[in-house]
């Protein structure tokens, strides 16, 4: 086993059997469910070669597809930034010594991972416009990334938070031991192992971040979604076939954010930790990551 968790216990033989029994039927339900919608789609009348023009036709990437693409990118990269900033920074003070800064760091977090991001959106929209002299297409960007920011980056502070606290108590005081504050224990040893081990929770955040790019579309944002919304609400394609282009996107990059959130993960833990190897461990025992080239 190249690979350790602190979340849960390596599955024995009939876990793995009955992991890969699961993929089987879930893989046969999959394949179900899209037989009887192309059935479906065909009956009526959706599968026409001409609806799916819009796939290949020039002008509706050039003027739909890839505006809304360069769209949602820039404000998902935004947004990514700043949330993992915000996050970093309320995650650190939800841990601080200071009783003061743990209960504002908690009532932020708290307050904004409750509130909706389309309320935020829509208030961040209508603040800006009364109270700033932003206007025109950056007020809607900046809608989009404020909303976006504080509902993930507490999100994200939370993560931070467990993180830290699922990493083994060694940690901390070996930290202490040789003369570290709490706070240099947490920036220098315990914060950068906790976003190692995070890094798949953080990557799907950041998926949901480049996801929630599309409720832009309630301040009239022109990222992906809505781009192909209007390229379908006409003549001549169909809003079904620009939909399905856009999620198709929208699956490239959830795709290569995956790939690249992985790359990340090698360079970053190679650099720090070195490479994580197999404790000795009893069967079922959980396990932790390598620290430090095999210290914890």
């Amino acid at each position: 086993m190249s690979r350790q968790t602190v979340l849960f216990d390596a599955p024995g033989p009939r876990a793995r059997r009955n992991v890969r029994v699961g993929n089987w039927v879930g893989a046969v339900v999959v394949i179900g469910i899209a037989v009887f919608v192309l059935v479906q789609m065909n009956a009526a009348g959706q599968l026409r070669p001409e609806l799916w023009a819009v796939v290949v036709d020039p002008d509706s990437w050039r003027y739909n597809f890839l505006p809304g693409l360069q769209n949602t990118l820039v404000a998902a990269a935004y947004a990514i930034v700043t949330s993992v900033v915000f996050g970093l920074l309320f995650g650190v003070g939800r841990l601080a010594a200071n009783r003061a800064l743990r209960w504002f760091s908690g009532v932020v977090v708290e307050f904004f991972r409750a509130v909706p991001v389309l309320v935020m959106m829509v208030a961040g929209y209508q603040i800006l416009g009364r109270f700033t002299a932003v206007s025109g297409t950056a007020q809607l960007l900046l809608s989009v990334v404020i909303a976006l920011t504080l509902y993930n980056g507490a999100v994200i502070a939370e993560l931070v938070r467990s993180g830290v606290h699922g990493l083994p108590k060694g940690q901390r005081e070996a930290g202490l031991a040789i003369g570290m504050t709490r706070g240099q224990s947490i920036r220098s040893i315990e914060l950068p192992q906790a976003l190692i081990a995070m890094l798949p929770s953080l990557v799907s955040q950041f998926v949901v971040i480049l996801k929630d790019t599309a409720l832009g579309y309630i301040i009239v944002y022109p990222e992906l979604l809505r781009s192909a919304r209007l390229l379908g609400s006409g003549a001549p394609f169909a809003i079904l076939q620009s939909l399905f282009v856009a999620a198709l996107i929208f699956i490239v990059l959830n795709y290569l954010l995956s790939k690249v959130a992985e790359l990340v993960a090698r360079k970053v833990g190679g650099r720090t930790s070195g490479k994580a190897r197999a404790n000795p461990a009893p069967p079922n025992a959980v396990t932790v990551p390598a620290v430090g080239g095999g210290g914890r």
